[in-house]
């Protein structure tokens, strides 16, 4: 009996021996082909090429110039509320990630004393409205930034900040100067400039540049390459042009066309009080800007069609990053028109043109997208 286990015991060894000789030390299995040997090799996975995209969506707006009719319309009994105002554009100017506005009138509070035209102050609670509303950003640099001088500038920058509202144009010192502001929506990076033609006289106090950018080419081109470095999208308002004309100056396309060769990706313009036509801009290194030359008034106290027609440009940035490179486009452009309403004064509030006056909302649609076939409208 034990002779039998001994010998199936010695059996199953060596069936054990001749098994584990027909694998591979991986346990792959070896065919015999003629006298040599081969290994059936694992199949390689190759990882796909990496695709990664974003995309943030940036609204803007014209000019807040707040006359004395208009914060007069707004005053309670304990101070003012604008807020009724910007209530039909708000779902407007909220739906993008970022908004943009052109603060024209200085928003130097109470304290300061309220003024109206030609020198300007508005209360804070112009900036309270605004940022209910859904704006992020203000350009601070225009005609009327040194309206109330240095005091009224430090008490807004003041106040922007406490209000936690991203602000450029102005600043209370050179260190804030130098200071590119941004902002990151979705992986994507905005950085925001802005600078005015002039001061309507009024110079800046002596050894104080930093108060105001004024528009200089040899320093936009050295901010425009700062903040290129820092930002995906560069976003540049400028207060140019002149007032009241539809139709932008060939100084101002020569100059938008010089800060998108020197990295401005979105250039916003303002100052006419009237709508100018937006243009894609295209630069010599093969990359689209885009322009438009006067977003006309968004709230304000002044009268005559054109003068109460503003709106709201949206447009699309999309950052592709893949194994080799990282690309910024622009995309998908569109404009919401806007009319500032009132009666006799009163009730001042910004709806839609469309609303106001169906044969205007066209005639505006016609002149935006003269140079722009793809400006599409949302309304």
């Amino acid at each position: 009996m034990k002779k039998n286990q001994k010998s199936m015991i010695l059996l199953f060894i060596l069936l054990v021996l001749f098994l584990s000789g027909c694998f591979s030390e991986t346990g792959a299995p070896i065919a015999k082909v003629g006298e040599f040997e081969t290994r059936k090799a694992p199949v390689a996975v190759i990882p796909s090429k990496l695709v990664k995209t974003s995309v943030a969506s940036l609204s803007a707006v014209g000019d807040i110039l707040i006359h004395e009719r208009v914060y007069l319309d707004a005053q309670t009994e304990n101070g003012y509320d604008f807020n009724p105002m910007f209530a039909e554009v708000k779902p407007f100017l909220e739906k993008s990630d970022i908004t943009i506005a052109n603060s024209e009138s200085i928003v130097g509070g109470n304290e300061v004393g309220l003024s109206t035209y030609p020198s300007f102050n508005s209360p804070f609670e112009v900036a309270d409205a605004m940022k209910s509303a859904g704006i992020d950003v203000v350009s601070m640099a225009n005609n009327h930034t040194l309206d109330r001088g240095e005091k009224a500038i430090v008490s807004a920058l003041k106040y922007w900040d406490k209000i936690g509202m991203t602000h450029t144009g102005a600043s209370a010192s050179e260190e804030e100067r130098n200071q590119i502001p941004t902002i990151t929506k979705n992986g994507i990076v905005f950085s925001f400039l802005s600078y005015t033609y002039g001061t309507n006289g009024i110079p800046t106090p002596k050894g104080k540049d930093y108060l105001l950018n004024r528009i200089d080419k040899a320093k936009m081109k050295t901010d425009l390459i700062k903040a290129k470095a820092a930002s995906d999208v560069v976003v540049l308002s400028l207060h140019f042009g002149n007032e009241y004309e539809t139709m932008p100056t060939d100084e101002q396309k020569e100059l938008a066309h010089f800060a998108a060769e020197q990295g401005a990706d979105l250039i916003l313009g303002h100052h006419p009080h009237v709508l100018q036509p937006a243009e894609w801009i295209e630069t010599t290194d093969g990359k689209r800007s885009f322009a438009i030359y006067s977003l006309g008034n968004f709230l304000s106290g002044q009268e005559g069609l054109q003068r109460q027609i503003g709106g709201i440009l949206h447009i699309h940035a999309k950052k592709t990053i893949d194994a080799n490179s990282t690309t910024i486009v622009l995309k998908e452009p569109s404009f919401t028109p806007t009319y500032v309403e009132s009666q006799n004064h009163k009730n001042y509030k910004i709806t839609l043109l469309k609303n106001a006056d169906p044969a205007a909302n066209q005639a505006i649609k016609d002149h935006l997208s003269l140079w722009v076939k793809d400006l599409a409208f949302d309304e």
